[in-house]
């Protein structure tokens, strides 16, 4: 079995590595994966795996090298468990490898959830695999790209709808190219009637992608803030540039009524710690929107409107991205280094298949 190994101090160092699989013990199943998205989503999963607990969903044994986690599909391949029966499909959370052992559970209509001791503290959200039908690869593909990206998107949408917006009158997207960013800005975009403007904040190679998109009511580049109107607003950051942040945060100070921290796909430009005008920016958790909708709506009600939601935008992706196929595990290391690099084309979404 091979896995890609990547440093947690230095997240663009990485090695192929190849295990002996592991022996299934009694109540186990394992999983062979089939395919899987890479997107910034995962140097945020690298680049945070220490805070959020990223690096414990898949322990590797060795010393400072870590499994990024990705999304995507596997089969049954072989099973000490009553369920799921042999040949199933299942989607979800999976580490950087050809395959993933879990300790099955049924949990809901359908729903597995993996018992592994070692996981039982970590989010839920996180734990679930949903059994998936043999249709097209195409489907496999938009599934892994967009489901956990326009998930987040869809649940940004959401807790701001349910914070009234902060009060702000303009929502600014940082890193507005970024799949997350341009959910967010299309969920945004969607009521008839709203309160607030949409505002993409992206760099000036990507501004013309941002501006076609057609969900933001404008868009400026990072070295246009200064030129942002100083009215009520929300930040929502996606990439966790510092220099940005504070050019931000210092242009609107007392007019920001919230900055919501989402991922940190620039993570060399990252500093937690600094000092900036105007409220201190909150962590956006979408496992916890999760939480608190399904304990105020019912276990299913969320998750029926996210599925809605990303299918919904995924129905047009054809218009603004080009899925690129790579087979085989050893494809991995070269997609992955240049999304950590931040030199991927935001038009495109990277699947590799196994």
């Amino acid at each position: 079995m091979h896995r890609l190994l990547v440093n947690q101090k230095e997240i663009t160092k990485t090695r192929l590595q190849e295990v002996p699989s592991a022996p299934l013990a009694a109540g186990e199943a394992r999983l062979r994966i089939e395919s899987f998205a890479l997107t910034a989503n995962n140097v945020t999963y690298a680049a945070s795996g220490f805070a959020i607990g990223y690096w414990k969903f898949f322990p590797t044994g060795e010393a400072g090298e870590g499994l990024v986690p990705v999304w995507g599909v596997a089969e049954v391949v072989e099973s000490r468990s009553d369920l799921p029966e042999q040949g199933a499909r299942l989607y979800g959370f999976y580490p950087l490898a050809e395959e993933l052992v879990i300790v099955p559970q049924a949990e809901g209509p359908g729903t597995i959830l993996d018992a592994a001791p070692h996981r039982a503290e970590l989010p839920a959200v996180y734990n679930r695999y949903a059994p998936v039908k043999a249709g097209t690869a195409e489907e496999d593909h938009l599934r892994a790209l967009l489901q956990p990206l326009l998930a987040t998107s869809y649940l940004l949408f959401d807790w701001l709808m349910d914070n009234d917006c902060f009060g702000a009158r303009q929502i600014i997207v940082g890193s507005a190219s970024s799949k997350t960013g341009l959910g967010l800005c299309k969920y945004l975009a969607e009521p008839a009637e709203r309160a607030y403007r949409v505002v993409g904040l992206t760099s000036a190679g990507n501004r013309e992608f941002v501006e076609k998109l057609g969900a933001c009511d404008a868009t400026f580049t990072y070295d246009q803030i200064a030129e942002i109107p100083a009215e009520p607003s929300v930040y929502v950051d996606m990439s966790g540039n510092a220099r940005v942040k504070a050019a931000l945060h210092g242009h609107l100070e007392g007019a920001l009524k919230h900055s919501a921290a989402v991922g940190i796909s620039h993570w060399d430009q990252f500093n937690p710690g600094q000092e900036l005008a105007g409220p201190k920016p909150q962590f956006f958790f979408a496992p916890a929107q999760i939480a608190k909708r399904r304990e105020e709506w019912g276990p299913g009600e969320i998750e029926r409107r996210i599925t809605a939601a990303w299918k919904r935008l995924a129905a047009e992706a054809g218009d603004w991205m080009e899925v690129k196929v790579h087979q085989g595990i050893g494809a991995a290391p070269a997609i992955y280094d240049a999304l950590a690099r931040g030199a991927a084309d935001p038009r495109e979404g990277h699947v590799v298949r196994l």
